[in-house]
């Protein structure tokens, strides 16, 4: 499909933003690595801080990437899968606030002043333009959000009795579950962080703070994997050379998705004694809810990868896997999403565990949680993101990959190092290694009266596999930019390889609309969430007053 250079320049525009910022994020990860393993024994290197490399780290790879790709991604499916491309001002005032907003909240933690990490709890205090930066990402994203449903809409009157393509389905429910979980987030920061930050309010309701930020920050995590979710349905069956199992289950898949991604999020909350046990109960059970869709797309991906391998000739109960495109370079991108299969689970069995009561509180704030999240996002999600970028930039450009056999191995490189890295992390959690922690300056150093030798081979692990990270990252931003520089060998365009349905599947009402669906999804909500606000709103102490995380006393601010 050709598209208009306009957009082909936004698309571009929202992949180099976020790929330009995560050559600071992967090399704060090294860094972090690095400090945890306790080969350096000071606060800062470089003259950036810890805890402002942690923040840099997390923010970058988990907010800042994560939204503009899917952004970028959910421009090219709309445009592809509909034939209609979005709006022009809408994509550019899209662009524009998210740019804006991210070198807001870049500038604040490049100059110290908002190293409160990935989560920004409070008590710990940020400058404002970190808050309101991050608003400003996350608006650009509604703007483009809600004009993507002014293009469904009109479709959808044209093509009442056809099938809206499933790329299309698990695009919108990816944004609508952004789009309301962030409406929580976006209260937190402008109404209680922006006016405590700024001074104007003495303290902040810490336990509301955090309840809020978890109504977003669990659903953030399907925000990241839907993007590959689609990837895996509408394209994995093709790349490996066969058909899509079915595409109806996808559909079920995306809709449970859709009711619940978002009421899980106090199960990170299980050590906050605020919240009551019967609210925790619940919501630990919607979390093992929420494993159907992804047992769902098991089966039906793994379905689909063997109906591909037979007519490759594949045989036997699992030889036939070894028939599948693992390097061939003309479909590099089986090789990025498989990968990110095998390490999702993973990902999805350790998940369980932090999902469980009593086992989390065995793993609760220990480093077996980081192992967990980056068996997630930088399984599936970061592998995802990072192939498909290859092709957009490509397809986009008109060029050919650079060092096509470099990029056959990128993805498997990473989750060698992955698998390394996270072992070492769950296995110190294990023994209760903490997370966040510069364990250089205390823990796992020599020098210092809370040595911990007990937690020296599991952070080598972690070191060992996050410098083989670090080697894949390095090697992906060349085959990224050496794609972008060389000369241009075919038209712009963009030609997903989509993948056909194995079966004749009618067409289910109830799978190709979604007004019951945000019911439904509405009441589980309300039912889920009334509760544990009521409960954080009600039982706890006086408001905190803002801290620094270098300085355990708080922050007195001076009276005009």
């Amino acid at each position: 499909m050709n598209v208009s250079r306009y957009l082909r320049n936004i698309i571009l525009a929202e992949l180099f933003v976020p790929v330009l910022l995560l050559t600071i994020g992967i090399y704060h990860g090294l860094m972090q690595v690095i400090y945890r393993a306790g080969v350096i024994h000071q606060a800062s290197v470089a003259k950036l801080d810890y805890y402002q490399g942690l923040t840099l780290h997390g923010v970058i790879n988990a907010i800042v990437l994560t939204t503009f790709f899917a952004v970028a991604f959910g421009h090219a499916t709309i445009a592809f899968f509909l034939k209609r491309e979005p709006g022009r001002k809408a994509s550019m005032l899209s662009l524009v606030l998210m740019i804006v907003g991210t070198l807001m909240a870049a500038a604040a933690i490049l100059s110290g002043k908002a190293s409160v990490l990935y989560t920004f709890y409070p008590p710990l205090k940020a400058h404002p333009a970190f808050y309101i930066g991050t608003a400003m990402l996350i608006v650009g994203s509604w703007v483009a959000y809600w004009d993507w449903a002014v293009v469904y809409v009109r479709w959808k009157r044209e093509h009442r009795e056809e099938n809206t393509p499933l790329a299309v389905i698990g695009t919108l429910v990816n944004f609508t579950i952004w789009f309301v979980c962030t409406l929580a987030v976006a209260y937190e920061v402008l109404v209680l962080l922006v006016p405590w930050s700024l001074g104007w309010t003495a303290g902040v309701n810490v336990m509301l703070a955090r309840t809020l930020f978890w109504f977003f920050g669990h659903a953030l995590v399907y925000f990241w994997l839907l993007p590959a979710y689609i990837m895996f349905y509408t394209m994995l069956p093709k790349l490996a050379g066969g058909k899509l199992y079915s595409g109806t289950a996808g559909r079920i898949a995306f809709f449970l998705f859709l009711l619940f991604s978002i009421p899980i999020g106090v199960h990170h909350q299980f050590g906050d004694p605020s919240i009551g046990r019967g609210i925790k109960l619940t919501q630990s059970l919607l979390t093992f809810a929420v494993a159907i869709p992804s047992f769902i797309t098991a089966f039906t991906i793994a379905a689909s990868l063997e109906h591909a391998s037979w007519l490759r000739g594949g045989k036997g109960l699992y030889s036939w896997i070894w028939k599948l495109p693992f390097f061939r370079k003309d479909v590099f991108l089986f090789g990025y999403l498989i990968n990110g299969l095998i390490l999702f689970i993973f990902g999805g069995l350790t998940g369980l565990v932090n999902a469980s009561y009593s086992l989390n509180n065995t793993v609760h704030n220990t480093a077996f949680i980081p192992g967990h999240f980056h068996l997630t996002v930088a399984g599936p999600v970061f592998l995802a993101i990072l192939g498909m970028s290859i092709f957009l930039v490509s397809q986009l450009t008109g060029k050919k990959i650079y060092l096509p056999a470099i990029n056959t191995i990128i993805p498997y490189l990473w989750t060698v190092g992955v698998l390394i890295f996270s072992a070492g992390l769950m296995w110190g959690g294990l023994m209760g290694e903490p997370r966040r922690t510069n364990m250089g300056l205390t823990y796992l150093n020599p020098a210092s009266e809370q040595y911990h030798p007990y937690w020296v081979i599991s952070s080598m692990l972690g070191l060992a596999g996050g410098g083989i990270m670090f080697a894949a990252g390095f090697l992906y931003f060349i085959v990224f930019f050496g794609t972008f520089l060389r000369k241009r060998s075919a038209e712009p365009m963009i030609d997903f390889p989509v993948s056909e349905s194995l079966h004749k599947e009618k067409r289910i009402p109830l799978f190709d609309t979604f007004r019951p669906w945000l019911i439904l999804m509405g009441f589980i909500l309300f039912m889920t969430y009334l509760p544990a606000i009521s409960d954080a709103l009600n039982n706890t102490g006086k408001k905190a007053p803002p801290y620094l995380p270098t300085d355990p006393t708080p922050i007195v601010h001076k009276k005009p």
